[in-house]
């Protein structure tokens, strides 16, 4: 379910601060899932904490251009 950055980028900041909590609480959920050893794919956890970080990156290079993100 991973997605490239150009895809990422083609984005505007609302839906990327929507995609971002979103999967700020996937990742809380797994790895609460993790712990207690109920998890089916132990992988997932990894590709979100990228595209999260994917995320905040494209967020913060629209910060330091000056793009306005309403």
């Amino acid at each position: 379910m991973s997605m490239k950055p150009d895809k990422w980028r083609d984005m505007d900041s609302g839906e990327l601060r929507e995609r971002a909590a979103a999967l700020r609480e996937e990742v809380f959920n797994l790895r609460f899932q993790i712990s207690q050893g109920m998890a089916r794919n132990p992988v997932r956890i990894r590709m979100a904490r990228r595209d999260f970080a994917r995320i905040q990156t494209i967020l913060r290079e629209r910060e330091l251009r000056g793009i306005p993100t309403p």
